[in-house]
């Protein structure tokens, strides 16, 4: 059956009401904002992985590496059916699996515990080698903050995954504009300098998401998806 774009739209209306089931004092709700649309065009129309295939090596990865505002996360994970969506109401809460950063071990669906900035990226180059050394055509996609950047472990990791040409590695990157150390539209400059294939697109057009994320080519490649800063 194709979706239909009233289906699409239906479901990411759906998906903000239940991001609006997560209550509480959680510092990061912007943060998490700032990735919705990311999150559902990945999981509606791009990532090849469902409930009933979270164990399948062949499997997309997807690593939320900015972990430490994961509530669209959740949300999309309830709206896809990796998760009831009566957990969100008592999500944070002491005998809750979701808790403010994700774990693996708790969370079907999830493929790594984050939340520590840095640690994404690295993980997603070591996976992506993994499964080429397998033979695994599967893809590997890791969305990390703009200000996330800063750290040393993913200047490395881009310099590896470009050197080594891994064409299944994908990195979102959601520039919000919160980098302490921020030079305007020079984050893709960056990736591509390193071998990267770099675009840059409105963080909230569906569309224009969906088309980059959906690039294909021999190279590692990044989309700098730009949302209003926070």
């Amino acid at each position: 059956m194709t979706t239909t774009d009233t289906q699409v739209r239906r479901g990411y209306h759906d998906l903000r009401r239940l991001m609006s089931l997560m209550t509480g004092d959680e510092k990061h709700d912007a943060a998490a904002t700032s990735t919705l649309d990311v999150l559902w065009v990945l999981y509606d129309r791009v990532l090849d992985v469902a409930p009933g295939t979270v164990e399948d090596p062949g499997r997309d990865r997807f690593f939320l590496s900015k972990g430490h505002g994961p509530m669209a996360y959740y949300a999309t994970l309830a709206a896809k059916g990796f998760i009831p969506e009566s957990w969100l109401a008592d999500w944070a809460t002491y005998d809750s699996p979701l808790g403010y950063h994700p774990d693996r071990l708790l969370v079907p669906g999830v493929e790594i515990s984050s939340g520590s900035l840095g640690h994404g990226l690295p993980l997603a180059v070591g996976t992506t080698l993994g499964l080429r050394a397998q033979d695994i055509d599967a893809r590997v996609v890791v969305l990390v903050g703009d200000a996330e950047l800063d750290e040393g472990s993913n200047a490395e990791a881009v310099v590896l995954a470009g050197a080594l040409g891994l064409g299944r590695l994908s990195v979102v990157v959601v520039d919000n504009a919160s980098t302490s150390y921020r030079r305007p539209r020079a984050i893709a400059p960056r990736f591509a300098h390193e071998g990267w294939d770099a675009v840059v697109v409105d963080g909230h057009d569906h569309p224009a998401l969906y088309a980059a994320l959906t690039r294909t080519g021999d190279r590692p490649h990044v989309v700098v998806a730009e949302v209003e800063a926070r």
